[in-house]
């Protein structure tokens, strides 16, 4: 993506990550930092979700921070906001006055719950957002409350990466055509596209609407996670037959053990499988199943996935500017992603980018107090 020009006004989650991503991929991100940044802001130096970006500082509350915004906007491929609904308008940066100012722009907005509909001006996080499409509902235990897979499944899933995949098609059809476009990426719409195979298997009766008694979300005792002794955990995904024969061998299953997809018996190869399990420890279980056919993995924190012998050899985890990090995804052959810069501090490059995309650079009237920034 070298060439595209990309303004992000600084945000959390989502919107960063989907601008990362970009950056990543060859694209000039230039990220508006606010002078009072936001209350749930890591540490700089560690935001990874900053890297392959530049920073710049600027009051947009301000009509001289205003004017370098839309200057940059003038230059820009695409941006991204993540504002609630109306606030990028009330600032002066949306779609109408930056479209007007860069007729072929790709504004992309990235929400949780979408531009419109009842609960577009209401607060909500990642959790909120899974829950309300039905998507977290599918996932934990039957007999328990749903499991809470982090902030990955709505923000960075169904948000940045269905915002990145609007913004390049926009971006294709705004060089074809001149004409830019608005993308509206919605937690809530992109989390329920992901569940489009599951709609499917519940519409012909292959899915039950609850949790943890179905093919792929646990209630299968061949898609399913076991302890072994020292209380370690493997993931076992054996689902073909010739896959499963494999892992029922190594595993050493009677012979007379309830079959893979004898549904009835479940809970009893559940148990079965389980006790197996518990009776060896997880040196031992990766001496077993190294190298087979039989669908396990062991599962591991994120330090000892960093370590694997598999994802060392991809280069999956490296170490730049002192930091271990998931490396750009995904490959390309002719126009690999990269690590160009670590996370920068807001402000930082101000005079640079000023100076590389030919806009008027801050003057020190128009800086912000140093007082108001936060401590």
């Amino acid at each position: 993506m070298t060439g595209v020009r990309v303004v992000e006004l600084a945000g959390i989650g989502p919107g960063p990550f989907a601008a990362m991503l970009l950056g990543d991929l060859g694209a000039d991100v230039v990220r508006v930092d606010r002078p009072n940044g936001s209350p749930l802001a890591q540490d700089p130096a560690y935001d990874l979700t900053n890297r392959n970006k530049r920073s710049v500082l600027v009051d947009l509350k301000s009509p001289a921070g205003l004017d370098r915004v839309l200057a940059l906007v003038e230059r820009a491929d695409l941006l991204i906001e993540g504002y609630r609904p109306g606030v990028a308008e009330r600032l002066g940066v949306g779609p109408e006055a930056c479209l007007a100012r860069n007729p072929a722009l790709v504004y992309g907005r990235m929400t949780g719950w979408g531009q419109d509909g009842p609960l577009a001006a209401t607060a909500g996080h990642d959790i909120d957002y899974v829950a309300l499409t039905g998507v977290l509902g599918m996932i934990g235990p039957p007999g328990g409350p749903p499991s809470v897979p982090a902030n990955l499944l709505g923000d960075f899933a169904g948000g940045s990466l269905y915002l990145v995949v609007g913004l390049l098609a926009a971006l294709h059809h705004a060089r074809a055509t001149g004409t830019g476009q608005v993308v509206d990426a919605a937690i809530v719409d992109g989390t329920a596209h992901l569940a489009t195979l599951i709609w499917g298997l519940l519409a012909q009766g292959s899915w039950h609407d609850r949790r943890g008694v179905n093919l792929l979300d646990g209630g299968a005792p061949c898609y399913a996670v076991y302890q072994a002794s020292d209380g370690g955990h493997f993931a076992v995904g054996a689902l073909e037959p010739q896959f499963y024969a494999e892992f029922a061998r190594l595993l050493e299953l009677p012979a007379d053990a309830p079959g893979q997809y004898e549904t009835d018996r479940w809970p009893e190869l559940r148990a079965l499988i389980a006790t197996r399990f518990a009776a060896r420890t997880s040196a031992e279980w990766r001496t077993v199943f190294a190298g087979s056919d039989a669908c396990v993995a062991e599962v591991l924190t994120l330090r000892q996935a960093a370590a694997d012998p598999h994802l060392v050899a991809r280069g999956t985890y490296p170490t730049r500017h002192g930091v271990t990090q998931p490396a750009p995804a995904p490959r390309f052959s002719a126009t690999p992603g990269t690590l160009r810069r670590p996370p920068g501090r807001p402000g930082a490059d101000t005079a640079e980018v000023a100076r590389d995309w030919g806009v008027p650079a801050l003057d020190p009237a128009d800086r912000p107090d140093p007082s108001e920034r936060p401590s």
